[in-house]
């Protein structure tokens, strides 16, 4: 664990640092070395939506390593970041400005997976190279490489396996002495809150936290038969927490969260219904953002799992610069998820 935290400690520190870098939010910027001379390359960044805590992470550290790798190549990088407000049409009308300023590489956070194949044969017919991040598009219900990705040699993904992080999340029950069953009646009663239906990382980390401790031998039971959807967001997640404690009292054991800004929400419903984390409830979320972390250090959270920002944007840059160099790319780049729990 101690490897893990110092890990964790690093990202968190440089995260906060690049967000507190400027008095400005990422937004359109330019990563130069000295002299008028270098070489210039215009690049566009489009994320899903400003709003989303882990994002606001991850944006500012793509602004933040663009203009160190622009110190170490020697050239400049003109940075377009914009907000798609969580609107895949004004996405949509973001991509369509990008290729109409001929930006030489899109670093793309997905609105829509669903729109996947829209948004990339738009870019790919522009001839611009795409680095997706973060939100992985997926062919319907099939579990397999993404054909916009396969097919076209200046397309790739950049992410974390989503179910390495529901598995993990799901583990960190399992590891529990009681494995999460508070009132010892060998049945796991649980709720999940969902990020977005459609979205292939919510689906995973539901699937596969729970199939974790199925896989353990571990019965469950969903006490909600239809989905729990909130959005990625802290009020969804107090707002549903709320109501599965008002509906179903001390039977609810675990809350599994597919994000840590829904799972702070809940946290904030689980005080005020008077339930102890640890003792009487259980409460998982993704990410490791900092506000999490510190309700883990304060036994109000029970774990989360390391989304590695750093780790992912610099990769995303890393890639996005072998693009404009002309080298050869693979399909996908995984990083790593980490369990975080004290």
């Amino acid at each position: 664990m101690k490897t893990f935290k110092k890990l964790l400690a690093s990202a968190l520190v440089v995260g906060m640092l690049a967000g507190c870098s400027s008095s400005e939010p990422a937004g359109s910027g330019s990563a130069a070395p000295a002299g008028d001379d270098a070489k210039t390359y215009n690049v566009g960044v489009a994320i899903y939506d400003y709003n989303d805590a882990f994002m606001t992470l991850y944006r500012n550290e793509i602004e933040s390593y663009f203009a160190e790798r622009a110190g170490k190549d020697g050239v400049q990088y003109n940075i377009k970041m914009v907000d798609g407000k969580n609107d895949q049409g004004e996405q949509g009308n973001q991509i369509d400005t990008f290729i109409a300023q001929k930006m030489d590489v899109v670093i793309l956070n997905l609105a829509m997976t669903s729109s996947a194949d829209t948004v990339i044969q738009k870019l790919v017919d522009a001839g611009i190279p795409v680095v997706l991040i973060n939100r992985e598009p997926k062919e319907g219900d099939v579990d397999e490489a993404y054909p916009g990705i396969v097919d076209n040699p200046t397309v790739c993904y950049v992410g974390a396996d989503a179910r390495q992080s529901g598995t993990i999340q799901g583990e960190i029950i399992v590891n529990l002495e009681n494995h999460g069953d508070v009132n010892g009646d060998g049945v796991v009663n649980y709720i999940m809150i969902q990020g977005q239906k459609e979205n292939s990382d919510a689906q995973y980390r539901t699937e596969y936290s729970i199939k974790a401790l199925t896989d353990a031998g571990i019965k469950v039971n969903n006490l909600y038969s239809d989905p729990q959807l909130g959005d990625w967001k802290r009020d969804l997640g107090a707002q549903i927490s709320d109501n599965a404690l008002a509906q179903f009292g001390n039977d609810l054991e675990v809350i599994f969260c597919n994000n840590d800004d829904m799972a702070c929400g809940a946290a904030t419903s689980i005080e005020k219904y008077g339930r102890k984390v640890g003792e009487d409830i259980y409460l998982v979320g993704v990410d490791a953002i900092q506000d999490a972390v510190d309700l883990i250090a304060q036994g109000k959270m029970t774990g989360t799992v390391l989304n590695d920002h750093i780790g992912q944007s610099h990769t995303a840059v890393d890639v996005a610069i072998d693009l404009l160099n002309g080298k050869e790319i693979k399909n996908y780049y995984w990083v790593d998820y980490l369990p975080v729990t004290e």
